[in-house]
């Protein structure tokens, strides 16, 4: 940091009796240091502020619901807002058939139809029935939608349950299945790192714990049959965070109170879903869905460790982020549910381990400055 050359070109210049150079030497040293405390001063300075920030934050994580809690300004129960505008009253039939504009179809499913749309400049996504025999499903979801909203699932904007359609914000990056190839975008590269993942799979579980313990009930997904059905239940905001968007099959589970649930009416296969979502008394016996017993919210848990090693993929530090997740991961792949972690136990492991990493992470870069 200090120009050492100065000071040996000094030396140079003393005099016999060694006073006048030494005196010199040491006026162009404190000349030279006092024009480099205050580039020192500002590399501590913005440390600081890093730290600051970074420790704010790992603070927020460990009393809120996750890393983007309602503090950051929802509306009020029944309104929406995009972009600058002001809290907004939900759109009401009249509204979404006059001002919500269809433009192209932009996915598909048994249940429901969507359309990239636009309202007053916005663009927005209008999911409608797509066949009558789901239309239980379809309120159902609607139902979820409006009861759950905040942090963790998408912004509802308007719905006219008797047209069977509703309107969302509209996240042009799509679901948790096009991750990788949003991450392999040019603009986006910089976010491929460990932090990004990690953070993910933070969300992920912190949703998981939010529908296990939402105003409404423990809930329980039921459209996560595969890893792939499971992640497109997820979209991936503009600014890399994740928000439950189909809520179509989110029946509730009360083992207290003996509700348990039965997920679909077919016979489910596979290593991804749980043991206990696995018919039960063999090959010889044909599969009936009044025969199969239910089960509970554990099966989410059962699932966290297959969607977290898709979220952190294979970059730098996501091994480092395996191993600290070993032990909590083993315990959620237990085969007795009752064995297993609560989505609220599996959060504060994933909150530790991520504030851990980061830190130090913060410690090495500090290093690195100095």
């Amino acid at each position: 940091m200090f120009p050492s050359s100065s000071i040996l070109e000094d030396k140079s210049t003393s005099t016999d009796n060694g006073c006048t150079g030494q005196h010199v030497t040491m006026a162009k040293s404190v000349n030279s240091a006092g024009r480099s405390a205050p580039v020192v001063l500002v590399c501590l300075g913005a440390l600081l502020a890093t730290n600051l920030f970074i420790y704010w934050y790992i603070e927020s994580l460990s009393r809120g619901g996750g890393p983007h809690a309602p503090s950051l300004g929802f509306c009020p129960p029944g309104h929406f807002k995009m972009g600058v505008m002001k809290c907004t009253p939900w759109l009401q039939c009249a509204e979404v058939r006059q001002e919500v504009r269809r433009l192209k179809i932009i996915g598909q499913g048994a249940v429901k139809k969507v359309f990239l749309s636009e309202w007053k400049g916005h663009k927005v996504a209008l999911s409608q029935l797509s066949v009558p025999e789901y239309s239980e499903d379809f309120l159902h979801g609607l139902t979820m939608l409006k009861a759950l909203q905040g942090p963790h699932v998408v912004q509802l904007v308007g719905l006219c349950a008797e047209d069977h359609t509703f309107v969302t914000e509209y996240q042009p990056l799509g679901s948790l299945l096009n991750l990788e190839a949003v991450l392999a975008q040019e603009k986006y590269q910089a976010l491929n790192n460990w932090q990004t993942r990690l953070r993910l799979a933070l969300e992920y579980v912190s949703s998981l714990h939010f529908l296990h313990n939402s105003p409404i009930g423990t809930r329980v997904m039921c459209d996560s049959n595969s890893l792939e059905k499971t992640l497109s239940q997820f979209l991936l905001t503009s600014d890399f965070h994740l928000v439950a968007n189909d809520l179509d099959a989110l029946p509730e589970a009360d083992r207290a109170r003996g509700v348990l649930v039965r997920c679909g009416a077919r016979e489910l296969q596979g290593k991804f879903v749980a043991p206990e979502q696995l018919w039960p008394h063999g090959a010889m016996q044909p599969f009936s869905h009044e025969l199969m017993p239910g089960y509970d919210e554990k099966t989410d848990v059962w699932k966290v460790p297959d969607v977290a090693r898709f979220l952190l993929g294979s970059v730098p530090g996501a091994d480092v982020a395996h191993f600290h997740l070993f032990e909590i991961h083993s315990k959620c792949k237990n085969r007795d549910p009752s064995q297993r972690p609560s989505a609220r136990e599996v959060l504060g492991v994933y909150r530790m381990v991520y504030s851990s990493m980061v830190k130090d992470n913060m410690k090495t870069n500090s290093k690195d400055m100095l």
